[in-house]
């Protein structure tokens, strides 16, 4: 049975790797804590067989959902593909394809609009503002610093994500909207939501903020988080045009598949479908 040695030192090396080939942050981030996940579970004996892999993953099956368990694989077969140690792969778990969305996770509109009427209740313009970018354009959180007032002036921002370019639409409200919010927060150039520093606001500083406005919009805090914003455009836009073709190039998705995964139906909608069928009676 073959094994290896697994160190701090080639964590950090295949970390920098993952850099290097223009990974997301939040993607590096995620393998970078799973693999030293791994490590810690691996205690002092840092050997590396087949048999501590398969055991490993048994233990976090047992302990984690099958997706969370799948994004732990993934890291780990990454890394050894990475050191070329790929006979000590495992395969990954296998899930039935899910075909709706639970419910309880799902914002609504009318959620939506209690959240940025409490935005504005409390006087924080720019979350205000900044929900209604996420909302109305249904980019990413971490896109936003490309929402500049030269994008403004142009009507739409080029944004750069995973490589990949593609042009953003501001719709024409919103542009007026945030003209104006720039004027009174004295912006002149570059990003639109930015700290008192000047610096693009980080994920985690907007999802504190939304966390505040929750008991005043009686909207449970589960549900509030930015990405959700962005489900919530490509379930408004898909109910509206029902092109996935088009809400994939929108989102910039690659695959038609992913986009599929955003515009689920929840289960209760599914139960009213199957309950029109009329095969009870």
């Amino acid at each position: 049975m073959e094994t290896y040695t697994i160190t701090k030192e080639q964590i950090q090396a295949y970390a920098e790797n993952l850099h290097m080939e223009e990974h997301s942050e939040s993607t590096v981030r995620k393998y970078a804590n799973a693999l030293t996940s791994f490590y810690e579970w691996l205690a002092e004996d840092k050997s590396v067989a087949k048999e501590r892999l398969l055991l490993w993953k048994a233990e976090i099956g047992a302990k984690n959902a099958a997706s969370t368990v799948n994004v732990m694989i993934s890291a780990v077969n990454s890394f050894l593909a990475f050191m070329s140690w790929d006979n000590l792969r495992v395969k990954q778990v296998k899930t039935q394809r899910r075909i709706y969305r639970d419910k309880d996770r799902e914002l609504t509109k009318s959620e939506y609009m209690r959240l940025l009427n409490a935005a504005r209740n409390k006087g924080n313009l720019r979350l205000y503002y900044l929900m209604q970018t996420l909302g109305s354009t249904g980019i990413r959180v971490s896109e936003l610093p490309y929402i500049t007032l030269e994008a403004l002036r142009n009507g739409s921002a080029v944004v750069d994500c995973k490589g990949k370019q593609r042009t953003v639409l501001i719709p024409k409200k919103l542009r007026k909207l945030l003209l104006s919010y720039c004027e009174t927060a004295g912006i002149v150039s570059g990003s639109v939501f930015v700290t008192r520093s000047g610096k693009p606001l980080n994920r985690s500083n907007i999802w504190r903020e939304m966390r505040t406005l929750c008991a005043a919009a009686h909207v449970e805090a589960h549900k509030v988080f930015p990405h959700n914003f962005r489900h919530l455009f490509a379930v408004s836009y898909y109910r509206m045009a029902k092109d996935v073709a088009k809400l994939a190039d929108l989102l910039g998705h690659a695959s038609i598949d992913t986009t599929r995964i955003y515009i689920m139906e929840s289960g209760a909608e599914h139960e009213r479908q199957m309950e029109k069928l009329g095969l009870v009676v």
